[in-house]
């Protein structure tokens, strides 16, 4: 079949959607949910197999050539990860007779014979391996640069992270898309009502600054704790609030917590939903987001959209991101935190510019871009294989 009359066929399009977890999306279980959902409306004309490792959520079925299988193991621990892929995944491809397969978190079947694409997001398991359980860290390290190589292409959501496959596993640039992340279409600007109404929820009435991220070791939490305790020093009408589930609270992060003299002005909410999550973020004086490895930063993106001023690490993809829309710090110093922290709240101008420039630069990340994108390099694969029979 040529390649001019292969788009014009239905494909059978599987797609990995373990991540999709009711009520527990994390960054990738976003980029999974806003992506597909355009996708499978946008292209009525193909076939959607969703390959779920336990049982569908109807939700997460947007549309009627969507078709949802479930493929057991649950994977909870990497030992099932090898179970579920190199075993049941390649089984149920086969069944279906799946002409694509798309991962968006990046763990393909290196026994399926069928064209994958990768979404690999950042390879801070590489960099900092320290920050996983030996299990996790194993696994990634091991099997990552195989999926890399096994991958017809790979998708990544910042050109840094681009950089970072090329240089790590020696993909050819031409096989890696870079595909932003966007943000969900809640996140905007608070009224003056909403904001001082987040002040009550959540600042006892007081300023805050808001950190959004799981509580994993690379989002810096133990080095945020012990510099906003000494910005809570000299600035006693502000506190912090933190946002995400205790993923792995180390033993960085207990010590931390156990040197501060201004705990009592730390608020933890745990996970929260789209439109809680829009209202504490809009409601801050300031994103503070010092993780030390990003393959993008989703919550640097929410706020700017919502026109609240962000500090940010100056490491990995944040800059590229967030542009001149973000005050920079050093995340591995902890007096350079708190020095941003007293910087952007000392000074209004300094809030009031970097709002406006994040409101600005935000447009750009948007998820209909992203499925657009992801869909582009889908289309170069169906143009390289075409579908296996006619449908």
């Amino acid at each position: 079949m040529t390649a001019t009359l292969c788009h014009l066929c239905r494909m059978r399009i599987a797609v990995t959607t373990r991540l999709l977890l009711p009520g527990r999306l994390e960054g990738i279980g976003w980029f999974t949910h806003e992506t597909l959902q355009r996708m499978v409306r946008a292209h009525p004309e193909h076939r959607f197999l969703f390959l779920f490792d336990r049982r569908p959520e109807p939700r997460f079925i947007y549309a009627s050539n969507v078709k949802a299988v479930a493929v057991p193991p649950p994977t909870r621990h990497p030992l099932l990860y090898r179970i579920w892929a190199e075993m049941q995944l390649p089984r149920a491809l086969r069944r279906h007779k799946a002409d694509v397969l798309l991962s968006p978190d990046g763990i393909l079947s290196l026994r399926a014979r069928l064209p994958q694409v990768a979404v690999i997001h950042d390879l801070n398991f590489e960099h900092h391996p320290e920050d996983l359980p030996r299990a996790y860290r194993n696994y990634y390290r091991t099997h990552f640069p195989r999926f890399a190589k096994k991958a017809e292409r790979i998708i990544t959501v910042s050109e840094f992270s681009k950089q970072d496959i090329i240089a790590r596993y020696q993909v050819p640039a031409d096989r890696i898309d870079v595909v932003h992340n966007g943000v969900g279409v809640v996140f905007r600007p608070s009224t003056p009502e909403e904001r001082a109404k987040a002040r009550r929820d959540h600042g006892q009435g007081a300023d805050y600054l808001v950190c959004v991220g799981s509580l994993h070791p690379r989002k810096n939490i133990a080095r945020l704790l012990t510099a906003f305790d000494h910005f809570a020093s000299d600035r006693p009408g502000i506190r912090l609030v933190i946002v995400g589930d205790a993923f792995w609270w180390d033993d960085r992060m207990k010590a931390a917590w156990s040197a501060m003299r201004h705990k009592d002005r730390v608020s933890f909410t745990g996970r929260l939903d789209q439109v809680e999550l829009r209202d504490v973020i809009a409601g801050a004086l300031a994103l503070v987001y010092v993780s030390y490895f990003e393959g993008f930063g989703i919550p640097v993106v929410e706020a700017m959209r919502c026109g609240v001023p962000v500090i940010a690490a100056n490491t990995t993809s944040l800059p590229e991101v967030a542009g001149e829309a973000a005050l920079y710090c050093d995340p591995f110093n902890t007096e350079d935190i708190t020095r941003a922290m007293t910087e952007l709240a000392s000074s209004d101008t300094l809030r009031t510019r970097l709002g406006h420039a994040g409101t600005e630069r935000a447009v750009r990340y948007d998820w209909d871009r992203t499925a657009e994108g992801v869909w582009s390099s889908l289309q170069k694969v169906f143009e390289a294989h075409g579908p296996k029979d006619p449908a």
